[in-house]
């Protein structure tokens, strides 16, 4: 017991650490004409990154299925400073429409030098898993499956331009999430992917980047709608998010967690102590109201 509490603290140390007193920083020079292809990016977290790619002058291609909020935001990104914006209007779960978005993004662009997978979709219910498997197969397509399809369609592109992939995940991805079932398994299968590309990368000796991004409960209009009631954590700020991701696809980084403390220190708890942290998180859902 003592060698635990002793591990433990160890464990937390060198986390404050590593939180605390990393000092790497990004300029807009490192992006200023690069371009990049967000995906999900009318709302949410894929809007604020597209703001921030902007702010440092990037060329910025958006997508989503909402055309009226993607003109806006795409006007918004050049009244940031945005080298240009377009937009495709597109449905992830149509693995085709898909595929349309990466070819065009790189017509339009000359080239890719970001592909940000940030979309997300499929059943909203946050309930009891009841058996259903047509779900699983809708939530599959859109959260894991059209993330091959646009790096599959963008890879050549990546390769020639030695760019980075961006694949935002969940804390789902890592531990298994109780109501969630089709989302946490679509991001295990993600994760998975992205883990296994990154590996193959270094071993062809290529220099494409992948960056995972494991995110906690973020403020976003669908996740709030979605949990409202049903458990008692607070959320991380979407526009702190952003800031976390667009950092760590610059700057090259295998992994972000955020926020740090909400995924990072519980993800490596929970496989110290997986019972415990396991009853210490169930202890957030409002059961009487799922």
């Amino acid at each position: 017991m003592a060698g635990m509490k002793l591990l433990l603290s160890a464990l937390l140390i060198g986390l404050c650490a590593y939180y605390f007193y990393s000092t790497e920083t990004i300029t807009p020079e490192m992006v200023k004409g690069k371009r990049v292809l967000v995906t999900g990016s009318s709302s949410g977290i894929g809007e604020q990154i597209a703001y921030r790619f902007s702010e440092m002058g990037a060329h910025v291609m958006l997508t989503a299925r909402r055309a009226k909020q993607l003109q806006e935001v795409a006007k918004k990104c050049l009244e940031l400073g945005a080298a240009s914006a377009g937009y495709v209007v597109a449905d992830m779960e149509n693995l085709t429409l898909a595929q349309n978005v990466g070819q065009e993004a790189i017509k339009q662009l000359g080239g890719l030098d970001y592909l940000v997978l940030n979309h997300a979709g499929g059943p909203v219910s946050f309930e009891y898993f009841k058996g259903d498997v047509e779900p699983m197969l809708s939530s599959s397509k859109i959260n894991f499956l059209s993330f091959v399809e646009l790096t599959s369609t963008a890879l050549k592109a990546l390769l020639e331009s030695q760019g980075s992939i961006v694949a935002i995940s969940s804390m789902c991805g890592r531990i298994g999430s109780p109501f969630t079932v089709y989302y946490s398994a679509a991001k295990f299968a993600l994760e998975g992917f992205f883990s296994s590309l990154r590996r193959e990368f270094m071993l062809s000796m290529n220099n494409v980047s992948v960056t995972v991004a494991v995110l906690g409960f973020i403020d976003t209009e669908s996740a709030l709608q979605v949990v409202r009631g049903k458990i008692t954590m607070s959320p991380s700020p979407k526009e702190e998010c952003a800031d976390e991701v667009v950092k760590a696809a610059i700057l090259r980084q295998p992994e972000v967690f955020y926020p740090f403390w909400h995924t990072k220190l519980i993800y490596v708890l929970h496989s110290l102590a997986p019972n415990l942290i396991d009853n210490l998180l169930n202890k957030m859902y409002m059961l009487e109201n799922i």
